[in-house]
C-alpha cells in the first residue's frame, strides 16, 4: 500500500469530488472509472487517490462513496 492510498480521497478538494459526482450522475463519465478517463478532465494528479477508492464500482458505487465522502465533509 502507497503512502497516498492511505489517505483515500483527502487529497482531493471537495470541488473536485463535486465536480466528479456531477459528471457521475449526468452520465458524463462511465463506470468503472479508469485513469484514461480522468486525465482529460483534469484529475490526472488524483488518478491514484480516486482509483484507490473507486476502481471497479458501478455507477451507483462510484454515486454513493462520493456522496458519502462528501457529506463527511459537511460535517
Amino acid at each position: 500500500m502507497d503512502a497516498d492510498d492511505s489517505l483515500g480521497l483527502r487529497s482531493v478538494s471537495t470541488e473536485e469530488l463535486r465536480t466528479l459526482l456531477k459528471m457521475v450522475h449526468t452520465g458524463q463519465i462511465a463506470c468503472p472509472v479508469t485513469p484514461a478517463q480522468l486525465a482529460p478532465l483534469k484529475f490526472q494528479h488524483h488518478t491514484e487517490a480516486m482509483m484507490g477508492i473507486l476502481r471497479g464500482l458501478d455507477r451507483s458505487g462510484c454515486h454513493a462513496v462520493l456522496v458519502a465522502v462528501l457529506a463527511e465533509r459537511m460535517a
